[in-house]
Parts: structure tokens; sequence; C-alpha cells
């Protein structure tokens, strides 16, 4: 059974987002199988929180102190610590990535995989990507098509699948439909 707990920091943006989810996987020794999503907190101050899905065999126990210690809102199966809007944060984003819907992801299976120009088919076969939809009602791009990844690869759960939302690039290629920052975040983590 996989265990999946939120952490929420207070994350201004989306960046900040990113980089707390690669901190903590670098700082906590996650195993490659982890899958981190990022979730908007509408609160009286709006921000994201993060939440992250074990593999089986892996716990969150062993961190919930060094975890508890940042004095941020940490949630799992029912326990929570920290700032009540925190704590609360934590505890949305966790149920939101266990039901698979909601959240974006960051760090999933494959993700290192999906740099430069990847097909669909490479896409969906070689990371945990369920599906590949073009927006504006165009479908599915086949399976041959090329995506220019941009080394930004963020996909949405969707109805309980890991989706990814692409647009058409001017080649006859799609591109993910999130832009990625111009400053690349988590340069440093690799």
């Amino acid at each position: 059974m996989t265990a999946v707990f939120g952490l929420d920091a207070g994350s201004g943006s989306l960046r900040d987002a990113d980089h707390l989810i690669q901190e903590q996987r670098d700082r906590l020794g996650l195993p490659p199988e982890t899958i981190a999503c990022t979730h908007f907190v509408r609160a009286a101050r709006p921000h994201v929180a993060v939440s992250f899905q074990l593999p089986p065999g892996f716990s969150p126990d062993a961190w919930w102190e060094p975890l508890s210690a940042l004095g941020v809102g940490v949630s799992w199966e029912g326990r929570r610590t920290g700032p009540v809007e925190l704590s609360t944060g934590a505890a949305d984003a966790a149920a939101e990535l266990a039901g698979k819907q909601g959240g974006r992801a960051v760090v999933y299976p494959g993700v290192d995989r999906l740099v430069g120009e990847v097909t669909v088919g490479q896409l969906l076969d070689e990371s945990a990507i369920d599906r590949v939809v073009v927006l504006a009602g165009q479908g599915e791009p086949a399976p041959e098509a090329v995506v220019h990844t941009r080394d930004h690869v963020r996909p949405e759960w969707r109805d309980g699948q890991l989706t990814l939302m692409t647009a058409p690039a001017p080649d006859g290629a799609f591109v993910p439909f999130e832009v990625p920052d111009p400053t690349p975040c988590c340069a440093d983590h690799g």
C-alpha cells in the first residue's frame, strides 16, 4: 500500500513549491518511484502546498519529526502538525493526491527521461503519465507525434489519470501547455 503525506510551507508560487518538492526529495532521500505534486490552497492567504505519494514499503514515519521541526504544516494518515492553516493545506493536498483528483506532478517515475524531444508514445511508455491531451478539445495526439518538452513536463491529475495538457507547436509537433520558468528552478538539485 502506498503512503501519501502533505506538506505546506505557505509557498507563494508554483516555482517555490517546485523547489520545496526537490529540496525535500533530496533531503529525505525519497525513492525514484515517488510522485510529488503541487496544490493550490484557497485560504485567507492563497498559496501552494505539496503532496508526496511513496511507493509500497515506504512510510513517512521516519521523517515525521524532521518535517515537524520545520515549523510547516504536515499531514499523514489523520495526523497533523504545524500551524492550523498550513496543516489544513497539507491535509487537503494529501487528500487530493490520494484520490488522484487534483495536483500538478513535479516528480514522478520517468520524469528524468522527458527531456528534449520525445514522441507521445515514448512519453506514455517511459513515464507515469497516463494520457496526453491537446487543449481546446482537439483530442489526443497520435503516438508518433513529437513533443518538444522544453525539459519541463508537469502533468495534472484529471479523472484519476495523470494527464499532460499540450498545445500545438508551429512545426506540427506539440509542447506542454505549462511554460517553463525562464530561470530553471532547482538546477542545483540535478
